[in-house]
């Protein structure tokens, strides 16, 4: 049944219906994290310990939300994070896609993705490409060609993933693939959700587990855990790999998963255009600080040489300018449209949209500040001790 009002205001409220919409198993797939969770309420509960210095009066009554990322135009600094299998919805990241193209942001495609690169491409012409350090070279050569054929304008390479496994509240049980028998055993936790079942019995589809970017020119497309196996087998890159990545994508490239200063130096010098501040969402190494604190000093000691961004635990608005204003120049979101997606499909995830840009709104005007090229620290009340340095010094970064 319908909701009475589909509109959310919070990405909280966003997840409570989320949970009640989704089956058990599919909503915890997307709440993820790992061992303990420390991390992925570290990320959110670091940006609840930063203030606002806001300002009485000298208020600008036209305010400039938008920026670049990598070249590419985006109507406010928050681009939409790859994640992969978005089961949450018949029409996954394509609805995502759409969304996000309704919004003016850029759209981040995940190589697990349900979608195939061409369909969420056509749908948003501003996508970047993910990819793991996966398989062989000469298949990594082939994804990424037909990423670039499909119109791809940038490639975000994810090497922050060591297969932390293990939730002390339990892992979600995720098939190989749906077919009768796995439907009939996972009925009962199903046949509770209506809404969820609806959804893909009007389009007469059921959840597709498989990942046809990583389609071979000669073969199927490979289940999820067929990818997954793939993924874990390949020897672990080095920056000579990073180096030879960036160079046969040959155009901007992100690397993403960086929260150490010597990592984000050898970053520059494996010539990629932006690296984020990353820790994968908590799904990676349990006890990882936030990235919010470890954000200042990666920004003093390399924002002046490549784009800095930061994904993990943004739920706000004033969580975007936070991080603009502690060096970011744009953030990455995940669970957020996640949530609004399951909650509401693509209107939900816009929804979730226009919650970040509300939000990040009423921070710039609150600050006093023309646009958010203009967020500077002293914006913000950061404790002492807050920002941490890992892996070396960086110039001019707040002590931690």
């Amino acid at each position: 049944m319908p909701l009475k009002n589909p509109w959310f205001e919070t990405v909280a409220e966003a997840q409570r219906r989320a949970e009640k919409r989704l089956p058990r198993m599919v909503y915890g797939a997307l709440v993820a994290g790992s061992e303990r969770g420390r991390t992925v309420d570290g990320n959110t509960g670091a940006f609840g310990e930063l203030g606002f210095a806001p300002r009485v009066a000298g208020h600008h009554a036209d305010r400039d939300l938008s920026t670049t990322v990598m070249g590419v135009e985006t109507s406010m600094p928050v681009l939409i994070s790859p994640t992969g299998v978005q089961a949450v919805d018949p029409e996954g990241e394509v609805a995502v896609a759409r969304a996000a193209a309704n919004r003016g942001v850029i759209m981040g495609l995940s190589s697990f993705a349900s979608k195939p690169v061409e369909e969420v491409a056509a749908a948003n012409p501003n996508v970047f490409f993910q990819m793991y350090w996966s398989g062989d070279r000469d298949t990594m050569v082939e994804r990424m060609d037909r990423a670039r054929r499909a119109g791809a304008k940038g490639l975000i390479a994810t090497l922050d993933w060591s297969f932390s496994n293990g939730r002390d509240w339990g892992s979600p049980t995720i098939p190989e693939k749906i077919d009768f028998r796995t439907a009939v055993k996972l009925a009962p936790g199903v046949l509770p959700h209506p809404g969820w079942l609806w959804r893909f019995a009007r389009t007469r589809r059921i959840p597709d587990l498989t990942t046809p970017n990583l389609k071979p020119a000669d073969g199927p497309a490979p289940t999820f855990f067929g990818a997954y196996g793939e993924w874990m087998q390949t020897p672990p890159p080095t920056w000579e790999d990073v180096a030879w990545l960036r160079k046969e994508w040959g155009g901007p490239f992100m690397l993403k998963g960086v929260t150490r200063v010597d990592d984000a130096r050898k970053a520059v010098d494996a010539g990629v255009t932006a690296l984020s501040v990353s820790n994968h969402g908590g799904n990676n190494l349990d006890t990882t600080p936030a990235t919010i604190r470890v954000l200042p000093s990666i920004a003093a000691a390399v924002g002046d040489q490549v784009e800095v961004l930061l994904d993990g635990g943004v739920r706000r608005g004033g969580d975007v300018a936070k991080a603009l204003a502690l060096g970011a120049r744009a953030v990455l979101i995940g669970r957020a449209y996640l949530w609004g997606l399951a909650a509401n499909g693509q209107a939900g995830v816009e929804n979730v949209l226009d919650i970040m840009r509300g939000g990040l709104d009423s921070a710039v005007l609150g600050l006093g500040r023309a646009g958010v090229a203009d967020l500077r620290p002293d914006d913000l009340v950061v404790p002492p001790g807050f920002a941490l340095t890992l892996g070396g010094e960086a110039p001019g970064a707040p002590a931690g």
